[in-house]
């Protein structure tokens, strides 16, 4: 039996895809139970900045967006789509009955606004694309995340940090990966 289809990318793509799976699950319990700050029927926070709290998941939906532009970078752009549709299934089953509406919603809509900055920038400017397509789902996330499931956008800006330092992370680390350790580059 013959395995030459599972080579480097498809690995990659395969873990960061299993990855952007656990990050569903995982967002929709934390933002209800973990934070240093637990509002009444509304999310626990976290500091992202001095003085600028949060919700609790931020950074894992800042992740999720990075995970995604992964796949897609090694698995291909129809993959990608279906792991957002997959993704928005997941977000819907895992979230608490009140958030089932909101979190299946940003995020849907906010990793289709990563897709579509992340597809034309990422020949180009991979870890630029990154950045800009994390900030641009970040933003989408934030907006209809917030109103839909608190009714109100109080912590957008702590929102969009949070998940924009993921993407810049991220942007960093590609940039270096690609100046000294990736001969062959994919993201």
């Amino acid at each position: 039996m013959s395995h030459k289809w599972l080579n480097k990318d498809r690995c990659c793509g395969l873990v960061a895809l299993t990855l952007f799976i656990l990050t569903i699950p995982l967002s929709n319990w934390v933002v209800v139970n973990v934070g240093l700050v637990c509002e009444p029927n509304g999310p626990c926070l976290i500091p992202v900045w001095p003085g600028l709290l949060a919700p609790s998941a931020v950074m894992i939906a800042g992740a999720a967006l990075v995970l995604r532009n992964a796949v897609q970078a090694f698995l291909g752009a129809p993959f990608s789509l279906c792991a957002i549709a997959v993704g928005t299934a997941l977000s819907a089953l895992f979230a608490e009955p009140s958030l089932v509406l909101a979190s299946a919603a940003a995020f849907c809509f906010s990793e289709l606004a990563d897709f579509a900055v992340y597809t034309p920038m990422r020949k180009h400017f991979p870890a630029f694309s990154v950045v800009m397509a994390g900030l641009a789902g970040s933003i989408i996330d934030s907006a209809i995340f917030l109103s839909l499931a608190f009714g109100s956008i109080e912590f957008i800006t702590g929102q969009v940090l949070g998940k924009f330092w993921m993407s810049l992370l991220a942007g960093v680390v590609i940039r270096y990966m690609r100046g000294h350790w990736i001969s062959s580059p994919k993201f």
